[in-house]
């Protein structure tokens, strides 16, 4: 396994939309050890998600973790490690939820960002096999993020009131230690 380099902002590839990943790649051994230095660079980054073009390559993959033991999202509730292959996103409730978002592919920000508050996710497991779930709240606002990735989109362009894009010592600073609206935060 490898440590991958995360690319960041700037870098055209987050920028662009990715690509399907072919049914003949799906359980193949490099795709499978692309995922393993996938899940190997969210954890040693300490995201809750991953997307292939954060890594430089553009294909319709995620990675989701909400660990329930993490110092940095204390409170959140735990869901397990998930392999998204070409998914697709149906808003099941458009009224939206707002959270504070960051982005390991913009180190150092975070950002208010309102998104439809519960959504519908289909996609392949690393197997290929088809998969749904449904995700509310916090879950599904990292379900969006992630998923936006794959097409080149970055959480800055959903901020609404760019007053709400801090650095994130002013963050914790000024924002989450007063924050009385149970905002959460998210990075992927």
């Amino acid at each position: 396994m490898a440590i991958l380099e995360i690319i960041r902002m700037g870098n055209p590839i987050l920028r662009q939309a990715a690509q399907d990943v072919a049914a003949d790649e799906i359980g193949s051994g490099p795709l499978n050890q692309f995922i393993e230095d996938m899940i190997e660079t969210m954890h040693e980054a300490k995201g809750l998600g991953l997307a292939a073009p954060q890594v430089g390559v553009s294909k319709n993959l995620v990675l989701i973790e909400i660990p329930n033991d993490s110092e940095r999202y204390p409170g959140l509730e735990e869901f397990g490690l998930q392999v998204l292959i070409n998914p697709k996103i149906k808003l099941l409730d458009k009224k939206k939820e707002g959270f504070w978002e960051g982005c390991l592919s913009i180190p150092g920000l975070r950002g208010y960002v309102r998104r439809p508050r519960k959504i519908e996710v289909k996609y392949l497991d690393h197997e290929g096999n088809p998969q749904e779930i449904v995700a509310d709240d916090f879950l599904a606002t990292v379900f969006q993020h992630e998923v936006d990735h794959l097409r080149g989109k970055l959480y800055i362009d959903r901020i609404e009131d760019t007053r709400k894009l801090v650095f994130e010592r002013e963050y914790d600073e000024f924002i989450y230690e007063g924050d009385d609206d149970d905002d959460e935060e998210s990075e992927d």
